[in-house]
């Protein structure tokens, strides 16, 4: 099957790594079930089954990591995919795939710089006043080196890696054709929807090796931290270093992009020489106060989330720097979060749930978010109350919300509920940015610390403001339905006259039926050439005359054979059919 699903021989090579990588860590079953073994054994290709005895002492997540790690950066990025689908898998699987990290050795300087010359239209160092080619940090996709402007500004200039496209959609078009297979042949993991998972993956991933699109991204967010204050600073203009008119310099610092210089292969960006968040000690020497800190980064994430639906997914330590007045800078906007209007809706009203002790919202918001239904109601119903028992009364610094989150995301998967990816990647940015701030401040309270931009959010969504804009989309999208009603009916009148109307109806249960009809009726025919050949030999093998062998007619001999061969064709598709259901 999967042999005939690959077009081209350039995915073999790609194919035997695979393989090799999941029969060494004990997944040989899972080759040969995907068909991965006799695709590459017809190819002329030798696998190794008896490599996967030094790692049976590790449990399955661990090996299923370590895989990942070996198959290279399409699945490490799958990994951390994972990793945030706490509504998908256990606690200890996500926390298994939280451990990958996404690193490489460089690149070949000769490609990097053959790459940046064509990107470039010149060789870097004529481009810029000093390069440096060893990189500052190389990973799976990507890798960032040094340089300076001809006016002396520092810059980082971020390239991504010669001949990595290839390699990431050979093992899109691999998963692809796995998810098929999953969602064809397991019915427990159709629920999950594999292929529209791996579709979303692909884009995502797609999306990342696109640089400008990353640059996009950290223009629109620097946009929104415009004017941008909190309690401890008066109103500032962020992007830039330099003070704003008031002297005060930006709290939230997002790196200016030099558009002259940035595509889809390579992006300049302003250099931070701030303090990593993972150098907490220097963090303490330079100063600057770690409180503050954390309360600044909270809230900047919070109002990227609440306010302005388009967040930073991955705030982890690597990813921020702490400069000097208890400022913070963000960097890397390869992994965003967006959320509709009508999402924060629903984020707000499960909220208000929750705090109102409303079980029957919370269902609701979560039958919102899923495409399925759901077997039992009042199951999920009765759940969510005990989970809403259990969290009630506690006083807010003992509140865990990222513990609170993963508990309540949990009873979806119990009830085989699938959320949406952006809800994931909002539930990912909550834990890494609550376990930034606890880094920082061992007291820190990220409920306390969200609770007034809730409440703030939630009295804006009732505003007469907010309810105008409401009401006036409404009654636009009335009027255009209402503008467009006569020529609809028109339309349909014309077609009901010509005798050309067609009514169509997709309903999931009827092609699967037709695909069991379509079986029964192929078994059937070939029951029938079965007897037909058997009824057949048996007339010639009464026919004196004609070739021979062993004594017995050739003719006879081979409509018996042939017989044979559809009897065993019949009874194996009996047993197969048996198998899956």
């Amino acid at each position: 099957m999967l042999w005939q699903a690959l077009t081209a021989m350039r995915d073999l090579r790609r194919l035997h790594e695979i393989a090799s990588i999941l029969i060494r860590y004990g997944f040989g079953d899972m080759v040969r079930r995907m068909g991965l073994s006799n695709a590459l054994e017809r190819a002329g290709t030798a696998l190794h089954w008896n490599e996967a005895t030094d790692f049976a002492h590790m449990t399955p997540p661990e090996r299923v990591r370590r895989a990942l790690e070996e198959m290279g950066p399409t699945f490490v990025k799958l990994g951390q995919v994972l990793a945030t689908r706490v509504d998908l898998l256990e606690p200890e699987w996500t926390a298994e795939f939280g451990k990958l990290q996404d690193s490489a050795p460089p690149a070949p300087w000769a490609a990097v710089h053959q790459q940046l010359t064509e990107d470039l239209g010149a060789p870097p160092e004529e481009i810029f006043a000093a390069f440096d080619p060893e990189p500052l940090a190389a990973a799976s996709i990507a890798q960032v080196h040094r340089a300076r402007l001809e006016d002396g500004g520092e810059v980082v200039v971020k390239v991504r890696r010669p001949g990595i496209r290839p390699i990431l959609e050979a093992d899109l078009r691999w998963l692809a054709r796995l998810a098929e297979l999953a969602e064809t042949e397991r019915a427990e993991w159709r629920v999950l929807h594999p292929r529209e998972m791996v579709r979303q993956f692909g884009q995502s991933l797609r999306n990342e090796l696109d640089f400008a699109g990353e640059c996009r991204n950290a223009e629109r967010i620097a946009e929104n931290f415009t004017g941008y204050t909190d309690q401890d600073s008066p109103p500032v203009v962020p992007g830039e270093e330099k003070p704003d008119a008031d002297g005060a310099p930006p709290i939230i610092v997002i790196p200016r992009v030099y558009w002259q210089w940035t595509g889809e292969r390579v992006c300049v960006q302003e250099f931070i020489g701030g303090i990593s968040g993972r150098r907490l000690q220097a963090v303490d020497q330079a100063g600057l106060d770690r409180k503050m800190l954390a309360r600044r980064g909270a809230n900047a994430v919070l109002k990227m989330i609440v306010e302005d639906g388009v967040f930073h997914a991955d705030p982890h330590p690597g990813n921020v720097f702490y400069l000097p007045g208890n400022r913070i800078a963000f960097i890397d906007f390869g992994m965003v979060g967006r959320l509709e209007e009508e999402r924060r809706d629903q984020l707000i009203r499960l909220l208000l749930g929750l705090v109102r002790n409303d079980a029957r919202s919370v269902v609701d918001v979560m039958l919102d978010w899923t495409s399925d239904g759901v077997a039992n109601e009042q199951d999920l119903l009765l759940e969510v109350q005990s989970f809403i028992d259990r969290y009630h009364g506690v006083p807010l610094k003992q509140l865990r919300l990222s513990a609170m989150l993963s508990d309540l995301v949990a009873i979806p998967r119990q009830h085989h509920l699938v959320l949406p990816n952006d809800l994931s990647l909002l539930i990912k940015a909550f834990v890494t940015l609550e376990g930034l701030g606890r880094e920082l401040d061992p007291g820190f309270d990220m409920a306390n610390q969200a609770l007034p931009l809730l409440e703030r959010a939630m009295h804006a969504r009732y505003s007469p403001a907010t309810l105008l804009r409401r009401g006036r989309r409404a009654a636009g999208d009335i009027f255009s339905l209402l503008a467009g009603l006569p020529q609809d009916i028109s339309r349909l009148l014309r077609a009901v006259r010509r005798g050309r109307l067609e009514v169509h109806i997709d309903v999931t249960h009827l092609r699967r039926v037709g695909d069991q009809l379509d079986n029964a009726a192929n078994r059937l025919v070939i029951g029938i050439v079965v007897a037909a050949l058997i009824v057949g030999s048996s007339i010639v093998m009464t026919v004196s005359g004609g070739p021979t062998l062993l004594g017995l007619p050739v003719f006879g001999l081979v409509g018996f054979l042939g017989a044979v061969a559809g009897s065993l064709w019949l009874l194996l598709s009996i047993l197969r059919s048996g198998r899956g259901r």
